[in-house]
């Protein structure tokens, strides 16, 4: 007895569409399911993001240390020169 009725939902939907109509309402749904899409493919492109970011920060990390040991390499052949 205290719940909304189907009619009064009806009721409202009616003055809703008069309201409005039904352009913009069909706009303001357009927009809502996009924002909405948007919103997931955030979250879900987050962790993908991190995992991307850890494994550049690992490969510069190597490459850098192999550049170190190059030089280092370069250095002892040319005091070895001398």
């Amino acid at each position: 007895m205290g719940g909304i009725s189907i009619w009064q939902l009806l009721i409202i939907a009616v003055i809703v569409v008069l309201l409005f109509g039904t352009k913009k309402l069909r706009n303001l749904g357009t927009d809502l399911g996009s924002a909405i899409k948007g919103f997931k493919g955030a979250v879900s492109d987050e962790p993908a993001k991190k995992d991307q970011a850890s494994e550049e920060d690992s490969t510069s990390s190597d490459s850098l240390g192999d550049k170190t040991a190059s030089k280092s390499a370069v250095d002892e052949k040319e005091k070895d020169k001398v």
